[in-house]
């Protein structure tokens, strides 16, 4: 069977200052694959050049069988592919809904029994439908992101940092959350973290990348131990 993304060789560089240094590795469908690395290591950059927000300046991104290399944003939503940013970048003066309405932007037209379908999983944001954006705690606004996200029916989830600045409460339900919507919407997601406890709840596999290149699979007990440290430098 062929992996629902294939990344291959992937180089890109903000400027003329390379960050990602020939990625490769590949993900099947259904699976929830984990990035594992400290700041400064490409793991936002490997999202935004996967999404098409960054070009490519060498490699190949495949995803379900079609190469979207070349594929601008949008494109590629509609093939499937959805980002939650890291910081969340919701629009702090929408409201809740109007924001989730923004997820819709790729569809053909409008649906409201999509937002209304995607908020059976997001009890929290219902009473908070007519709240702006930038009134919401910062785990509410990831959920918002998250839920803005699945607006557009993505078969791959790009979840970027989800965890950064959010209370420890959030972060559990956020955890069981996700795994309500993997078993739900059959979706597959590449979860970039740095805290353990959260992509070992989530991932079937976790990657360790340094310096713009894929080093190796973590040991799944060395992750359990939280004794990873080497790995993620």
């Amino acid at each position: 069977m062929s992996p629902l993304l294939a990344v291959e060789g992937l180089r890109a560089s903000y400027g003329r200052v390379p960050i990602l240094a020939g990625v490769d590795f590949t993900m099947a469908e259904g699976e929830f694959l984990g990035i594992l690395g400290h700041n400064g290591m490409g793991k936002t950059t490997l999202m935004r050049t996967i999404m098409g927000s960054l070009p490519a300046t060498a490699g190949s991104i495949h995803f379900a069988g079609t190469d979207v290399t070349k594929l601008a944003t949008h494109q590629r939503s509609r093939l499937g592919l959805g980002l939650v940013p890291q910081g969340r970048e919701i629009f702090p003066t929408l409201s809740v809904e109007e924001n989730m309405r923004m997820g819709l932007a790729a569809a053909k037209r409008e649906d409201r029994a999509v937002i209304d379908g995607v908020l059976q999983d997001f009890p929290r944001l219902v009473r908070l439908l007519d709240r702006r954006g930038g009134a919401l705690s910062g785990g509410e606004q990831q959920l918002l992101a998250l839920a803005r996200c699945l607006c557009a029916k993505p078969k791959l989830i790009l979840l970027d940092e989800p965890t950064e600045g959010i209370q420890p409460s959030i972060i559990e339900e956020m955890i069981e959350t996700l795994q309500t919507l993997r078993r739900r919407w059959s979706l597959s997601m590449i979860i970039v973290e740095q805290n353990l406890d959260f992509i070992t709840s989530l991932s079937d596999r976790v990657l360790s990348i340094q310096k713009g290149r894929i080093t190796g699979e973590v040991d799944r007990e060395r992750l359990l131990s939280g004794d990873v440290a080497m790995t993620a430098a």
